[in-house]
């Protein structure tokens, strides 16, 4: 399959959450070929903030995949990704983003995510939502507890 099958796939997944009370954006995620896992966004159905396309996408994929590791995958998506949804595709180590619309035309009708992309590119202490450190001394004793851990899995 060309890769112009799994845009139209995203396309149709946004143009369903919009049906199903969502926002308007889908996504598929691929590897060697075959969907993994596809999403819509569900914010407002679902109730949560989270629940953009990429997300949900990436949440199917690792579980059909029964990893976290998505490498060699792509995701096609309806819509450049929000700054969350970026640090998603990161941390799920997808190799590459495919989007139809970019945050421009997202912009143009309402989602708008240039004020949290000029947020995390502030220093913290000059950011517009308030950041502060508390009990650093005692939470640095997951970390701790984290380093000495001779099995874990790093992601």
């Amino acid at each position: 399959m060309d890769e112009t099958h799994f845009m139209r796939r995203a396309i149709a997944l946004s143009c369903e959450g919009v049906a199903a009370g969502g926002g308007p954006f889908g996504a598929v995620v691929v590897r060697d070929g075959r969907i993994l896992g596809e999403g819509r966004n569900a914010v407002v159905p679902a109730r949560d903030p989270t629940a953009h396309a990429e997300v949900v996408a990436i949440r199917a994929a690792c579980a059909a995949a029964g990893t976290h590791d998505l490498s060699g995958a792509v995701i096609y998506t309806s819509c450049e990704p929000c700054p969350m949804c970026l640090g998603a595709i990161w941390w799920a180590r997808i190799g590459a983003i495919v989007h139809g619309n970019d945050r421009a035309d997202a912009a143009a009708i309402g989602f708008d995510d240039a004020a949290i992309y000029d947020e995390v590119a502030r220093p913290a202490a000059e950011r517009v939502l308030p950041m502060r450190r508390l009990l650093a001394e005692e939470a640095i004793s997951a970390f701790r507890l984290w380093q000495a851990t001779a099995n874990k899995v790093r992601y």
